[in-house]
């Protein structure tokens, strides 16, 4: 039943290691104990749990390198102690990961070690009840007004100045998903994953499923429609050719849009808007939060449109909003 399980740390050259590499990598080759029991692990968060493979790819790469560890030191991964885990996540610590690195090990190995528990595998959890270094909050990051509008004018119909411009195929396409990424909140995993069955135009809704398969239904505005169905009408049987598939968006070639195709398209969108280079797909979803509540939304309503299992979650959203904040504060200070 063991299978290699392949990670980003297998393709890396071993003549000079580079110190954030010397915990993940090594030079020992084969399977490492527990090869099997992680196999399986991955297949029940793609079969039961509905994990998407940028989810499963990410704990192979953390749990793969746990077990190589282990493989390094003679530690046995059925039989590992609370202590031997710390010393882990020490050495981890030494070689200068990020703290937000270690900390993403240390939820794959609570992840692996509650599945392990479950199933029988081993008889008490050592990861459970392990801490990880302590990390600041840090707020998502926004576009403003004007780096939205820069944005979506990279492939739309027409410039900032308000010029008309001739859209190719794959610029209405592109533009259908950067504008339904702004209206929906979705995450760029869910936009890959959507279906034409998922998309009424005639109520102005759309089906998403996220984390875990869960569905839920989102609202689009009128611009968001307009763009979706030109792109739906005009551009999609051209990029679609003799092809079939019932995904909504389609590559150049007429497959399925992968999210990292979208991704990599997001990135070319916003060196040529002349934006920050840093900027991902996942901040369009922040910034759809946050203008919600600019235009005073109800935190339970974004919840929901996000997806969110925590109100909690939700509330960060709250602290990047200063009209909001200062409306709390001019009708709740005595003073004010």
């Amino acid at each position: 039943m063991a299978r290699q399980v392949k990670t980003r740390a297998s393709k890396r050259a071993t003549t000079q290691a580079k110190p954030e590499q010397s915990i993940a990598d090594g030079a020992l080759g084969g399977a490492p104990d527990g090869s099997d029991l992680l196999a399986a692990f991955l297949d029940q968060m793609r079969i039961e749990r509905g994990a998407s493979e940028h989810t499963v790819r990410s704990y192979a790469t953390d749990l793969e390198a746990y077990l190589r560890w282990c493989m390094r030191k003679g530690v046995d991964p059925r039989a590992v102690t609370h202590r031997q885990l710390r010393a882990y996540l020490g050495d981890m610590d030494a070689a200068r990961y990020a703290r937000t690195t270690i900390n993403r090990h240390l939820s794959s190995l609570r992840g692996f070690y509650g599945w392990m528990k479950l199933v029988g595998a081993i008889d008490a959890d050592p990861a459970g009840a392990l801490l990880g270094p302590k990390q600041g909050r840090h707020l998502p990051h926004v576009l403003q007004g004007q780096q939205m509008e820069s944005l979506l004018c990279v492939h739309g119909p027409t410039d900032l100045q308000g010029r008309k411009r001739e859209q190719t195929p794959a610029d209405m396409r592109d533009q259908a998903i950067l504008e339904f990424l702004y209206a929906s909140g979705a995450r760029i995993s869910e936009a890959s994953g959507l279906k034409m069955s998922d998309v009424d135009f005639a109520s102005h809704l759309v089906r998403v499923f996220g984390k875990g398969r869960k569905e839920r239904i989102i609202p689009l505005h009128d611009l968001c429609v307009r763009t979706m169905r030109a792109y739906l009408e005009h551009a999609r049987p051209q990029l679609l050719g003799q092809k079939a598939t019932d995904r909504f968006f389609v590559s150049n070639r007429g497959n399925p849009m992968s999210p990292d195709a979208m991704r990599k398209m997001f990135k070319k969108t916003v060196r040529a808007a002349g934006l920050d280079d840093r900027l991902s797909p996942h901040d369009m979803r922040h910034t759809f939060a946050t203008d919600l509540l600019d235009g005073e939304a109800d935190l339970r309503s974004v919840q929901e449109m996000l997806g969110h299992s925590s109100l909690s979650t939700t509330q960060i959203y709250t602290h990047l909003s200063p009209a909001r904040l200062k409306d709390a504060h001019s009708q709740a200070h005595p003073r004010a």
